[in-house]
């Protein structure tokens, strides 16, 4: 090449007008291939490397595309094998529509350097496509006056392929009456004509049809097919005829103007205009029936014109002409009875002559309430009437005379279960079909006091806590009285009883308007546990009437008492003393704690417990009879003086307690019974200095403790004046009332008089129990030494008696 440029210019000019000239040629060159049409997607076509002498290895390298001059890529080619493969279905027909030849244009660029090279591809056509008809289905329409020979064009077949697939040939199903002949137009394609064979007549057959089938020359060869409906077109040869040359039909005479009479239809066997019938009244149909009734030109319907009457014109007579539309029209006749039936139409009337209202729901019996005439205007059967009403009524009807009813009571009325009756009194004619006529009245009934005012129970179970508010509202009792008004109004009043010469009124007291029921008074369950008595409601009415019911008020316990420590006994809350040996043995019974509670059973059941103790490992204590027994014997380092207190609580909610202390005294040896309960002098131990101190400390504050004790006592005697009638005694600690001893040891409710004798025995408290009499109350108190009882320097005795006098009484 640089060879070239060192040669003369002259020489230059002429290898490069050669260079440009095979450049040129090369850059123009066309390559050309031909497929079928349809071919399978990835189809090789050519090697397009090798027809255009490329090196497949470069092609990648040199960046080898394809480029169609198209607005779809059919076409590829790949780099890795030089081949020229199908992307997408190539269809010839939508491709080139309507051309005998199909060509598709493509470039193939590759660069480094830069080539184009041209490609033309020609698409041959494949019978893939059948003939069809623009229309599926061609009408024609041939006058039935048609002469044989007489030629029709009908639809041509279209086949999109070309050639020798295109269209060859027609053929038409079997016909007496049709035949075609092939016809070829210039542009080669080819058509059928229809030719008629014989004559027709639309009244044998009206239309004719016939399959036509187009075939194209293929291998192997495809056809479409359409259908040929030959429809013969009607002359007006036949004239309208009736089903019937006489009808003869009914009207009822209340037939309202526009009803259907009858329906005329007259038949032509020609067809569209030739068959067209129109209806007309001949001269020989009277005005009178003109008048009365409408014929329809059109459908040949007989209307109702003018309103019918049976008794002015019974039978009416017509004759009907049917007229076609041909050219040269032909007509046909009938004739047509009316008979006019009598009808009822006349509905029956009724009239309430008189009715009484209200009436008061004690009416007697076959009483006349109202009286009601019929009628009716029309004669025979449709002028006989009935008169009803309904069937679930105390009442019914009776005939007085002609066409009058009565209408009495039949049944008691009670205004209670129903207040009112609306009646319904209906007529009917015996006519075909029947008509009737009603009318409702409404009876009212006044009310008569003829019901006893009711509670909703016939006995009230009132349960009242203790300690209530004076004024509380124990209940309201509230009786129903179903009448009205003042028969209706009640008064409620306490039915005057004595309980123990007290009046319930004075307990209890009553609203007199609307039954509620308050308490008067405080209620005590340990005095009063019950009461029984009855509450009346009385109405307004005349006379009055009036009911009562059974009110059972009980008195719930409230838990308001606290259990009272009665052993042992100890004065005004003072500490209990006892002595007691220390060789006494495991399991001793050193005291016993008794608690009464006079609340009810259930609040007064006690159970004991210690509060405080010296050592809880050498007492133990009974929850349900309080005996303090030993656990262990005495040793030498338990103190000589043990404090034990303890606490009796009820089972009440929220519970009430009561404590007593017990000072326990060990002695080493036995105490003589019934001696004095001192406190035996301590023995003189080695104090230690600070013992001394806390000794002189601890005596000084008893000291102080004891003179205030003193000046206390002296004041409250000074305060109280014993009565002289009275023997001395101690004070009672529990108030007199009828209660149960709140005992635990006890299994049953019975009373018993308990002799508690106090003494400071080695054993502990004697207790005896006998029963009590019946009917009696019972007193604690206490016994005063020197009344010629047994007794000892420091012991004491309380007496207990209890009754069950309130159980007995309320059983």
């Amino acid at each position: 090449m640089g060879g070239l440029f060192c040669r003369e210019p002259w020489e230059r000019y002429v290898w490069i007008s050669l260079l440009f000239v095979v450049v040129l040629k090369c850059a123009t060159a066309v390559t050309h291939y031909s497929i079928p049409e349809e071919m399978e997607e990835g189809s090789a076509v050519a090697n397009l490397a090798a027809d255009l002498g490329l090196d497949v290895k470069t092609l990648e390298e040199r960046r080898m595309r394809l480029e169609l001059i198209a607005n779809r890529k059919y076409l590829d080619v790949n780099r890795e094998t030089g081949e020229l493969y199908v992307v997408e279905r190539i269809d010839r027909e939508s491709l080139c529509p309507a051309k005998t030849s199909c060509f598709l244009k493509m470039e193939a660029i590759i660069e480094n350097p830069k080539r184009i090279f041209y490609i033309e591809l020609e698409i041959t056509d494949i019978n893939d496509n059948a003939p069809h008809f623009r229309r599926d289905t061609v009408d024609l329409d041939i006058s039935e006056a048609t002469q044989p020979g007489e030629r029709f064009s009908v639809s041509n077949a279209v086949d999109p392929d070309v050639g020798s697939n295109s269209v060859k040939t027609y053929h038409l199903s079997e016909s007496d009456y049709f035949t075609i002949e092939i016809q070829t137009g210039r542009d080669g394609s080819k058509f059928a004509d229809l030719i008629l064979k014989k004559g027709l007549n639309r009244e044998e057959q009206a239309s004719h049809h016939l399959i036509l089938t187009a075939t194209d020359g293929g291998m192997p060869s495809r056809s479409g097919t359409a259908s040929i409906i030959v429809h013969i077109l009607d002359t007006n040869d036949n004239a309208p005829t009736f089903e019937r040359e006489s009808y003869q039909v009914s009207i009822l005479e209340n037939s309202p103007i526009g009803s259907l009479v009858f329906q005329l239809n007259a038949t032509d066997l020609d067809e569209g205009s030739n068959s067209e019938v129109i209806y007309s009244f001949s001269l020989y149909t009277s005005e009178k029936t003109q008048e009365t009734f409408y014929l329809n030109p059109v459908t040949g319907e007989i209307t109702v014109k003018e309103v019918l009457n049976y008794e002015h014109f019974r039978v009416y007579d017509m004759e009907v002409i049917a007229t076609d539309k041909g050219t040269k029209s032909l007509s046909g006749q009938c004739k047509l009875k009316i008979l006019v039936e009598d009808m009822n139409d006349n509905h029956p009337e009724l009239s309430i002559k008189s009715f009484q209202s209200p009436v008061s729901e004690d009416i007697k019996l076959d009483t006349v309430i109202a009286v009601v005439s019929v009628s009716d205007k029309d004669s025979g059967e449709n002028g006989i009437v009935d008169l009803y009403i309904p069937d679930n009524m105390p009442f019914k009807l009776r005939k007085s005379s002609d066409n009058y009813y009565e209408l009495v009571v039949s049944e008691a009325l009670d205004r209670e279960k129903v207040p009112e009756y609306d009646i319904t009194f209906t007529v009917t004619d015996r006519g075909s079909p029947p008509l009737s006529d009603n009318e409702t009245m409404t009876l009212e009934l006044l009310d008569v006091n003829d019901n006893v005012p009711q509670f909703p129970k016939s006995f009230y179970t009132i349960r009242v806590m203790e300690n209530n508010a004076p004024g509380a509202l124990l209940e309201s009792l509230s009786a129903f009285d179903p009448d009205l008004h003042e028969n209706q109004y009640l008064v409620y009043v306490i039915i005057e009883k004595e309980i123990a010469n007290t009046s319930m009124s004075m307990l209890f007291s009553i609203n007199p308007e609307d039954g509620k029921l308050h308490a008067l008074k405080t209620f005590d369950y340990e005095i009063e546990k019950e009461f029984l008595f009855h509450i009346e409601a009385r109405d307004s009415g005349s006379p009055p009437l009036s009911s009562n019911v059974s009110v059972h008020i009980i008195i719930v316990d409230q838990n308001d008492n606290a259990p009272v420590i009665v052993s042992p006994w100890r004065a005004h809350g003072s500490v209990v003393e006892e002595k007691i040996p220390r060789s006494t043995d495991k399991g001793s019974l050193v005291a016993k704690v008794i608690a009464l509670d006079t609340d009810s059973v259930h609040n007064s059941r006690i159970t004991y417990q210690f509060l405080q103790v010296t050592d809880a490992t050498l007492f133990s204590l009974d929850q349900y009879n309080g005996e303090i027994r030993t656990m262990r014997m005495f040793s030498y380092r338990d103190p000589r003086h043990q404090r034990l207190v303890v606490v009796a609580k009820d089972n009440g909610e929220p519970a009430l307690s009561a404590t007593v202390t017990i000072k326990l005294s060990t002695e080493e040896t036995a105490v003589k019974a019934y001696s004095d309960m001192t406190e035996v002098p301590l023995e003189y131990d080695i104090f230690s200095d600070l013992n001394l101190y806390l000794v002189i400390g601890l005596g000084s504050v008893s000291f102080l403790l004891l003179i205030t004790i003193l000046v206390t006592i002296v004041l409250k005697c000074q305060k109280a004046k014993p009565s002289k009638a009275a023997p001395p005694s101690r004070n009672s600690v529990i108030s007199e009332r009828n209660s149960t001893i709140a005992d635990s040891t006890l299994v049953s409710n019975d009373a018993y008089w308990y002799s508690l004798f106090l003494a400071e025995t080695r054993k502990g408290k004697l207790v005896v129990r006998q029963p009590v009499p019946k009917g009696s109350r019972y007193i604690v108190s206490s016994i005063p030494r020197g009344t010629g009882l047994t007794d000892t320097s420091d012991s004491a005795a309380s007496t207990l008696q209890a009754s069950t006098s309130s159980s007995s009484s309320s059983t």
